[in-house]
């Protein structure tokens, strides 16, 4: 999913919640000018503005929570905009019913001393409705209107088909419609003629547009392909983090990981390559940089304490050492580290300094050979000859990790994922295991908590890809749990 895609989904929350929260208040003046009821003359009834604010708070946030649990916030597109009008109405008036029998039935148990009229608890609802519906039209003019400006990018999507452009004329013409896809190749064993699209004829050219990152989205729909060309077709999607979709319902890999969607006004199926999309990644992302911001703050006596002491004992290089890492989606990031070799000794890569004119990558690769507990490309040098005295306390306690927070804030990496190999480790990944590459890297993971150096290179992989595969917050917060008890058990 696209960053824009997330940006438009996600703003949903705080508009409804500032537009319940007011409404409250535009209500109250409603009310105040008329009761609106041709005919009829109430006694005018209002409440407090500190009353009224504890109510409006209280109230918009259920409203939040009553169409979060009907998937009224769905990164999906799960069904067209004029069923999210009608359920937006209807879970309004739920809401509405609920509140008006909640604040009477609650009074004098829950709260007291003070009453909200019927009149605006009314006012109030239909204004939610209004600008509720209203926010989501404007949200998504606007970014049809960027999309038409080509300030953000469509979706591009492969095409899987047998057919002609005849017989998927429905289905082409909902995509265009939609407005947000961009049907740019299609691949088949044999080339349509009356398809004006570029042609991929076999699964590895396809692998090439998948694996560049060319391609967002695959959508199936029927082709001349073998059950084994279709399970890898699926595999690479998984392998490079690649939306699949499909329309018939004789795909023959079976699998329960399934949503329903619309393009437009055709259904799809789409089998999920990680929870880690869609909400999962924002209520990830949300945990990871609240928790570093308080374990950096927390944690800054030791910092300067930490810095005193390297510069102490070898005052040449930096305090933070700077490390080549391979982030999600292939991209090259510095890795920030207290500083435990001797400046002599570090690679400095990320300081101008190429590998081949390094001495250091030398030295380092005959330590390698000799010392490594370790089987390549994973290694760890035993009696390390370029480490500082203090290394022993920073890695006993993994302190010499705390900067990494800083990565985390950044949007480099995450508190939880795959490791972060180096760019010689990821040149030996097999094709599945750069499935790794999907997410964020971490600073704990399923391999750290589970047998750690134990792991060989596959069976570390196999852990983080599994983690890639059946990530809950649950999960995140035991292997923190189980990170925090190896670190202070030594283990």
């Amino acid at each position: 999913m696209k960053h824009h895609e997330l940006t438009f989904s996600a703003v949903k929350i705080p508009l409804d919640f500032f537009i319940i929260f007011l409404s409250f208040f535009l209500a109250k003046q409603i009310r105040l000018i008329s009761d609106l009821i041709p005919g009829l003359y109430l006694p005018v009834q209002t409440i407090e503005t500190s009353y009224l604010s504890i109510f409006a708070l209280f109230w918009a946030v259920l409203y939040i929570f009553l169409f979060a649990s009907h998937r009224l916030y769905s990164l999906q597109i799960s069904h067209s905009k004029i069923a999210e009008i009608l359920d937006i109405i209807r879970y309004g008036i739920y809401w509405f019913l609920f509140f008006s029998v909640g604040v009477y039935l609650w009074n004098g148990i829950v709260y007291s001393g003070a009453e909200i009229p019927r009149l605006i608890i009314m006012y109030t609802t239909i204004l939610s409705i209004i600008w509720s519906i209203s926010t989501r039209i404007l949200l998504n003019f606007i970014q049809s209107l960027l999309i038409s400006k080509k300030l953000i990018s469509q979706r591009n999507i492969l095409l899987i088909s047998n057919k002609s452009d005849q017989q998927m004329k429905g289905i082409l013409r909902d995509i265009h419609s939609s407005k947000i896809y961009n049907v740019i190749w299609y691949g088949n064993t044999v080339q349509s003629p009356t398809l004006s699209m570029k042609f991929f004829k076999w699964i590895k050219n396809i692998e090439n547009i998948i694996s560049s990152h060319e391609c967002d989205e695959i959508l199936y729909i029927d082709s001349d392909f073998n059950k084994k060309e279709l399970y890898k077709l699926w595999e690479l999607s998984r392998i490079y983090g690649v939306r699949y979709r499909y329309i018939t319902n004789n795909f023959d890999v079976t699998k329960t990981n399934t949503t329903l969607s619309l393009i437009n006004q055709t259904p799809v199926i789409e089998i999920q390559n990680t929870p880690l999309e869609n909400w999962g990644r924002i209520t990830k992302r949300i945990f990871d940089v609240s928790i570093s911001i308080w374990i950096v703050l927390l944690t800054l006596p030791f910092w300067i304490i930490i810095a005193l002491l390297i510069k102490k004992e070898d005052p040449d290089g930096p305090i933070i050492y700077k490390n080549r890492r391979i982030g999600q989606h292939g991209k090259i990031f510095n890795c920030y580290k207290f500083r435990y070799l001797k400046w002599e000794y570090c690679i400095k890569e990320s300081y101008g300094t190429q590998n081949d004119t390094d001495p250091a990558i030398e030295f380092e690769k005959k330590l390698i050979l000799s010392q490594s507990t370790r089987s390549w490309p994973l290694y760890k040098i035993k009696k390390d000859p370029r480490k500082t005295k203090i290394w022993n306390f920073l890695e006993k306690y993994s302190i010499d990790e705390l900067p990494q927070f800083l990565n985390v804030i950044f949007g480099d990496m995450s508190i939880i994922g795959p490791r972060p190999h180096q760019p010689r480790e990821v040149g030996q990944y097999e094709q599945y295991q750069q499935r790794l590459l999907t997410v964020k890297p971490w600073i704990t993971g399923m391999a750290q908590v589970n047998g750690r150096e134990k792991n060989n290179f596959v069976k570390e992989a196999e852990l983080d890809i599994f983690y890639i595969e059946n990530w809950s917050f649950l999960l995140d917060l035991k292997i923190m749990l189980k990170t925090v008890t190896i670190i202070f058990s030594h283990k």
